[in-house]
């Protein structure tokens, strides 16, 4: 488990990286996902592999945690591991830390009911801390991470989506793909 102080020396060194070297800051990741049973996806990222699906209910396997999960917990697990890395740089001790995210869903607009837009209509998150430190200075460092937070400004803000379709027709008779321009 990473220590406050392991926490602070990546953190300063990745800061010292940055500042030489603007451009090690900026790339293109990738996560690949596979439509593989129904609705269930194979979610593979680097080493890390996991599945995500639906529920029974609208048809899916319940093989795994749906979107709207991933969605939220990327907000609350971006924000908590912020909370612990600005906590560190500001040598404020946290001795529990949790982020509730809520969000108000209108499932009509999933389904093509009434014009209702598909999507979240509005989320919420809530941070109980325990820690010794003041008010002052966690109510600064919950500033200062949420401002600093990648995910939490890619909610706040639009941002380009291009889309590219890929069309692949297997050969009937002999199981290969082909690519259809």
């Amino acid at each position: 488990m990473a220590d406050t102080k392991t926490i602070k020396n990546a953190f300063e060194r990745n800061v010292k990286l940055l500042n030489l070297k603007p451009e090690k800051g900026q790339y293109t990741t990738s996560t690949k996902i596979r439509l593989t049973n129904g609705t269930s996806c194979e979610v593979e990222h680097k080493h890390w592999k996991f599945t995500a699906d639906v529920g029974k209910q609208q048809g899916g396997n319940d093989e795994g945690p749906g979107p709207g999960i991933f969605y939220r917990a990327s907000l609350g697990s971006c924000l908590a591991i912020g909370y612990a890395i600005w906590a560190a740089q500001m040598d404020i001790r946290i001795d529990h830390l949790e982020v509730d995210v809520e969000a108000d869903v209108d499932a009509r607009g999933n389904f093509g009911i009434d014009n209702a837009e598909p999507g979240y209509t509005e989320m919420r998150y809530t941070v109980t801390i325990e820690s010794p430190a003041s008010e002052d200075d966690i109510h600064e460092m919950i500033k200062t991470a949420d401002d600093h937070s990648p995910i939490l400004a890619n909610f706040r803000k639009p941002m380009k989506i291009e889309r590219e379709v890929k069309i692949a027709k297997r050969e009937r008779s002999k199981g290969k793909r082909q690519k259809i321009s």
